[in-house]
């Protein structure tokens, strides 16, 4: 299992490629067609031999196949390694090169329905996709290089990600010719993950579809099931059994290996109840299991792909390889986030290690909560729902990673939910594991859902964080003669700190699920304490190597749900200066401390002003607080000082002057199934805001989409996502523009592209910000320029005026300098050095050289000079800038 860039991250794409992919297969070893190829090795790692097959099945299907290894002799135990879902063997090429290189052979293959292989998606079928998987390992007890353990029955390991781990999982419940298995943010119950308690999880499950191509690539069976239970929005006994019937769980005491099991923390899809169903039932059949709860998962964030390889293949080694010397390391860790690191504000991962896996509900503390009985509406059309994560957005980081850093994206709307609350706590208090609690639920209605979650309260006014941005979904039938319902709320790692509360929200709607559209009244009430599991409540420990969370993936969705949530804080607010009403920005003596720290500043003392029509680059190396500022500019964290003025408004959060804000910051999400268009008006109705206020033509004139809006979005190049992207911050016409690496990915045409609408949307005299690494594309789109190191500001003022500010000018000329010439002007005084170009003379100035004296002293040599100007490039300029600082 390749956990390196870019092989496990590529299970997470398009949109966050889903469920790790499963089997594929082997037979006939007469059939199929042979391509060869060698992974380029260094000089002191032994080369690998790739040899490409599509084998043919007996029921007509055809797998494309790769295998891989290393040039030493001997037999070596084996590894099958699934890929993602919606991907294909192709994904976890560089991981199978690796183990290959380790001492491994290697069989990756593209399941069916994707890549070059045939036959329909099967969702792990015993009698497809997990049959599959026993004839590669037919396949493998007849390879020359692979060990056996007897005739037919190789030394073999499988692992993968999501559907791959599932497969894992599978294959070793089904072929006791599996040795050991590392699945990685996986399911253990695929009906429990799409149904949990009875709830339909429609968006995860539609991307789900969208992902594999369409409900016409699945077997007709899972197509109709889908198809039935999207439209009703209720999952019927027959589809839970369909999927259980093809989950890990069906064969749950046949899984006797020794087991690695990853899962992740920011994850809606598969969470982490699914690794401890796993983990009690693999270590009830004796079999050694170790748990490894990880930052990221198929919400985003780090998923500490170098780490957590390192344990996949000390794993192998010790239960492949038989080397009882290896450390597989603790038998139960989990990352948590020891504040920012010393680069721009980003998480700074560490680990707790236990020497046994605690489960959900170990050493549980009772928190007592206040509350009335409250009423409360699912209304008509359950809309507009609560919103907790949101499937398929974010990239790097997603935005359950945020609640880490104390910034909440969730959204209540007020009448639909009951709130109880505790007393602020004491001291500090670690949450590892399942919150439960035992309510009192009668409805208008026979059957009523909830949605359960636990918020963490900070003191005064600010905004809730809803760990891991998990949420329980609860049906309770009967519900109109009343019931006492027992409520599991879902795992997290959390840590409540001092002063805070915990509240807890029964919601009756949620963006990712479907509930009852008919209109009805709930009403609840507590039955007992909130009961908190403590297990691992030290504090984390720094671990060997440092993880970063890039950036903050805030989609434009994102942005637009954090300014509904703010809009609904009361905070007082300075009176609008009237000096300022027509400048887009005004920032003075701006200041943000590290967490927890009083002497460590992201941002100091930060000024500067941008006027109207201007498109300014915000520059710095990574670590100089841009992102910081441009975070404080949206109105997500509350500077510790200074004054951030918006056409003369003070941003707080929640101002109403930020409507007239737009931003993209790195990477929005978009629905893959959904056409440009359709997920822009899906994204302006999330705002609340009158449709013709959204100006959409003029936003997509501006962005020059043409045609392609018509399309899903899933058929989008890079370029194009990034134009929609800006497309959608530019709804509304925002009079500010914010966008932060608004080219990262694209090639040269596609940049260029992006800088004409830069350029053009500030032509109608709005004002753009632009935070970007390309100096040379900065340098052509912007006008002005901040730029930044440690925090404080270094020089503002036109990109001219910056650029020009150098040493060295450029003498054109109308014909070829000789040598002679050349030399005297690099003896002139004042003149450091000259040297001949195509275009004339490059001259650098001594300190006392001057541009004056220098075309004085040509004149006099008789140098045929057309023109004089400076030659620096922004590039050089900024290195100048920064090294001063330094």
């Amino acid at each position: 299992m390749d956990l390196r860039l870019p092989g496990w991250r590529a299970l997470l794409r398009r949109p966050r490629r889903l469920l790790a992919a499963g089997p594929a297969v082997v037979v006939l070893a007469g059939a199929g067609t042979w391509t060869v190829g060698s992974a380029v090795a260094s000089d002191d790692t032994p080369p690998v031999r790739r040899t490409d097959r599509v084998m043919a099945l007996g029921d007509g299907v055809r797998i494309d196949t790769s295998y891989f290894t290393s040039g030493a002799a001997g037999r070596r135990p084996a590894v099958l390694i699934g890929h993602g879902f919606g991907g294909s063997k192709d994904d976890v090429r560089r991981q199978a090169e690796d183990l290959a290189r380790d001492g491994y052979a290697v069989l990756t293959w593209s399941a069916r329905g994707f890549g070059r292989s045939t036959g329909k998606i099967g969702l792990n079928d015993p009698r497809g996709e997990v049959a599959d998987v026993s004839k590669l390992i037919d396949w493998l007890a007849k390879q020359p290089q692979v060990e056996l353990d007897k005739p037919g029955d190789p030394r073999v390991g499988v692992t993968g990600a999501s559907y791959g781990g599932a497969i894992a999982l599978l294959a070793a419940g089904h072929d006791s010719r599996v040795d050991a298995i590392a699945p990685a943010i996986t399911y253990w119950n695929l009906a429990d993950a799409l149904f949990p308690n009875g709830v339909f999880k429609k968006l995860w499950a539609g991307i789900f579809v969208n992902t594999g191509g369409g409900c016409d690539r699945f077997e007709p069976a899972l197509c109709r099931m889908y198809e039935r239970v999207a439209e009703s929005g209720t999952p019927y006994p027959e589809a839970s059994e369909l999927l259980r019937e093809r989950s890990p769980s069906a064969v749950a005491d046949r899984i006797k290996v020794p087991t690695l099991l990853v899962q992740g923390q920011s994850d809606s899809l598969f969470p982490l109840d699914q690794a401890d169903q796993a983990a009690k039932a693999i270590r009830a059949n004796g079999a050694p299991v170790d748990v490894d709860w990880i930052a990221g998962g198929h919400d985003g964030g780090d998923l500490e792909t170098g780490r957590v390889q390192g344990r996949a293949q000390a794993w192998f080694d010790r239960y492949l390889k038989d080397d009882k010397g290896t450390d597989t390391g603790p038998a139960f860790r989990v990352t948590r986030t020891l504040g920012t690191g010393s680069g721009d504000g980003e998480p700074r991962l560490s680990g707790v290690t236990a020497d046994r896996y605690p489960g959900l509900e170990s050493d549980p503390r009772a928190i007592p909560l206040t509350g009335r009985e409250q009423r409360f509406d699912n209304p008509a059309g359950a809309s507009p729902p609560a919103v907790s994560a949101l499937p398929g957005l974010g990239s790097a980081a997603g935005l359950s990673r945020l609640s880490s850093l104390g910034i909440g994206v969730s959204l209540d709307f007020p009448g639909q939910f009951a709130a109880f609350e505790s007393a602020p706590f004491r001291d500090d208090v670690q949450i590892t594991g399942s919150p439960t609690v035992t309510v009192h639920v009668k409805s208008t209605s026979d059957d009523a859902v909830l949605f359960a979650k636990v918020y963490d309260v900070g003191p005064g006014r600010t905004q809730p964080v809803l760990p891991s941005q998990s949420v329980t979904p609860v049906r309770v039938e009967g519900a109109k003669a009343g019931r006492d319902v027992r409520i599991t709320l879902p795992a997290i790692d959390h840590e409540v700190d001092d002063g805070h509360r915990l509240r807890l929200v029964l919601s009756s709607t949620d963006l990712g699920y479907a509930s009852p559209t008919a209109p009805a009244t709930y009403t609840v009430s507590l039955k007992g304490d909130l009961a908190i599991p403590t297990a691992l409540a030290g504090t984390a420990t720094d671990g060997p190597l440092p993880a970063w969370v890039f950036w903050m993936p805030l989609a434009g969705a994102g942005i637009a749900l954090a300014l509904l949530l703010t809009s609904r804080r009361r905070t007082a607010t300075p009176a609008p200066d009237p000096a300022l009403a027509d400048v887009p920005l005004e920032i003075t003596g701006l200041t943000k401390r590290y967490a927890k720290s009083s002497d460590r500043y992201a941002v100091r003392d930060l000024s500067f002003r941008v006027e109207k029509g201007q498109v300014l680059g915000l520059l710095g190396p990574n670590g100089a607080g841009k992102t910081t500022t441009l975070r404080m500019l949206m109105g997500l964290i509350t500077p510790d000082g200074g004054d951030i003025r918006v056409f003369g408004h003070a941003i707080r959060p929640g101002a109403p002057v930020l409507s007239r804000v737009g931003a993209f910051v790195e990477g929005a999400g978009f629905l893959p199934h959904l056409s440009g268009r359709e997920n822009l008006e899906l994204y302006w109705r999330a705002t609340g805001r009158p449709p013709e206020d959204a100006h959409l033509d003029e936003a997509l004139q501006i962005a020059g989409l043409g045609d392609a809006l018509a399309r899903t979005v899933r058929t989008y190049s890079q370029g194009m996502r990034q134009r929609l992207a800006i497309a959608q911050a530019m709804l509304g016409l925002p009079d500010l523009l914010i966008l932060d690496e608004p080219t990262n990915g694209l090639d040269p045409p596609q940049i260029r592209e992006m800088r004409e609408v830069m350029i053009r949307y500030a032509a109608a005299g709005r004002t753009v910000i632009v935070s970007s690494h390309l100096l040379a594309e900065v340098e052509q789109t912007c006008t002005h320029l901040v730029v930044m190191d440690h925090g404080r500001l270094v020089q503002a003022g036109p990109v001219a005026e910056i650029v020009g500010s150098g040493d060295t000018l450029l003498v054109g000329t109308a014909e070829p300098v000789e040598d002679a010439v050349v030399e005297k002007v690099a003896a002139l005084p004042g003149v450091a050095s000259a040297v001949r170009t195509d275009d004339g003379l490059l001259v650098r100035l001594g300190a006392d050289g001057t541009t004056r004296r220098l075309i004085a002293e040509l004149v006099r040599l008789e140098v045929p000079v057309e023109s004089i100007g400076p030659h620096r490039r922004l590039e050089d300029a900024f290195l100048t800038l920064i090294g001063a600082e330094a």
